[in-house]
């Protein structure tokens, strides 16, 4: 078995440990956060686990195969070192530092020591996004003319993300905590990216995150990617990743679906294959084994930071 320690359980760190309880091979032995109300409902839940509420007495107690940092973004980099430091393999929430130094030092760090790292960007595991992938690379669009990030939030933070963070200017707001996502796909399926101009509307309170985004960049062959985002507005969430071609257009909307159509016919929706969904567990325990495993590393995640912080810059 492997065993997995988990830091943080907020809403994103109780999504994955549903997947890691449903997997034969792992264990939850261990979990941690500060908030005594959450750690003990959290606990509840789970059998013979120990809870901390310190991360530093968790790692020295225990002899854990992963630790799974889900915390605040502006706590990954001291968190994750103590981690590293230990040697032990890591997955990490994205973003994933709070900067661009942040995110150098901590796959330099986690790569010199020779552990596992990844992050958590499920958009690699599912069926949607795969399918968008492989349509682009078998042709479906042609040359692509333009490629289109379309966010829009009726409020932010969501319904179910009311935190003071996640609202916040320092380390919340859609561009990083929505882009970041469709930065790592871009580059994932495209390549690299350069940012040419953004501009960023900000509320009167110095403290708030971004309520409006509309930022030029470009693919490494020159071609045009728009990121436009708006928050506050009339409406209902929407998220559309588009790829327009020479011959049709693709879209993955609101993180699972897909329309598209060649030029001449309509849009319509289009079924994902879902012989290409998978998941990270199952990719993580694998690559602890020493099998071939799908992760998204660090380098990847170091990657996305570059841009994302030329963004909310």
């Amino acid at each position: 078995m492997i065993n997995i320690g988990i830091i943080g359980l907020g809403a994103i760190g109780q999504r994955l440990i549903n997947g890691f309880l449903q997997h034969p091979s792992i264990t939850i032995v261990a979990i941690c956060d500060q908030n005594a109300e959450r750690l003990l409902s959290t606990k509840q839940q789970l059998e013979n686990v120990q809870a901390f509420q310190s991360h530093k007495e968790m790692l020295e107690s225990l002899d854990l195969d992963l630790v799974y940092v889900a915390v605040p973004p502006k706590y990954h980099h001291a968190i994750a070192l103590d981690v590293i430091s230990k040697g032990i393999h890591i997955l990490c929430e994205k973003p994933l530092a709070n900067s661009i130094e942040e995110a150098r030092d901590l796959y330099e760090r986690a790569h010199e020591k020779g552990i596992i790292h990844a992050m958590n960007f499920p958009l690699n595991y599912s069926a949607g996004s795969n399918t968008f992938a492989q349509l682009i690379q078998d042709g479906f669009v042609g040359d692509v003319r333009r490629v289109e990030v379309k966010l829009r939030f009726p409020q932010w933070p969501r319904p179910w993300q009311q935190n003071e963070w996640i609202a916040s200017r320092e380390q919340g707001g859609f561009v990083l905590e929505v882009g970041v996502h469709y930065i790592q796909q871009i580059q994932r399926i495209f390549g690299n990216i350069n940012v040419m101009d953004v501009d960023t509307q900000y509320p009167d309170d110095p403290t708030a995150s971004e309520r409006g985004i509309l930022a030029h960049l470009q693919l490494e062959d020159g071609t045009p990617l728009i990121v436009d985002g708006l928050s506050h507005i009339a409406g209902e969430e929407e998220i559309r990743f588009t790829a327009y071609g020479t011959e049709g257009t693709l879209s993955l909307l609101n993180w699972a679906d897909l329309e598209g159509g060649k030029i001449g016919s309509p849009i319509t929706m289009i079924e994902p294959n879902e012989e290409l969904t998978s998941s990270l567990a199952d990719h993580l325990v694998a690559a602890i084994e020493g099998k071939e495993a799908t992760l998204i590393d660090f380098k990847a995640g170091y990657d996305a930071q570059i841009v994302l912080e030329k963004l909310r810059a």
